[in-house]
């Protein structure tokens, strides 16, 4: 399997749907931030690896906790995900943070910004 194939892409929102699950629901660390979202997930091609990027709505203290919890609890939630999915190989997972949203919300401020300086020059 290709790693932009098809059938890679859609086993990769696969397992972003089956982790996600199991974070919110069956996780019950109090590291974990209740604000933790997978934005998003690549599996290997082989199925021995998958990285998960991780975005905490709050602070950068609670992302590096919450990125400790859930190393902590990779093991569990790796035999969840081999309960909940019938891969021939359930993926290690290591798990990255994303500050892609944070970035976004910072651009789209700045841009915010810049519009509302440019309109009262203009008038």
């Amino acid at each position: 399997m290709r790693k932009n194939s098809i059938k890679n892409n859609r086993l990769n929102g696969e397992v972003q749907r089956e982790l996600s699950d199991i974070i919110r629901n069956d996780i019950k660390d109090p590291r974990i931030h209740m604000m933790t979202s997978i934005t998003d997930v690549e599996v290997a091609p082989d199925l021995k690896t998958a990285k998960v990027f991780i975005s905490v709505l709050g602070s950068d203290e609670e992302l590096e906790n919450t990125i400790t919890g859930l190393k902590k609890a990779a093991g569990y939630i790796r035999k969840e995900l081999a309960h909940k999915m019938n891969l021939r190989y359930t993926p290690e997972i290591t798990f990255v943070p994303d500050k892609s949203i944070e970035y976004g919300i910072k651009m789209s401020s700045m841009i915010d910004s810049l519009k509302t300086g440019n309109e009262d020059g203009e008038d």
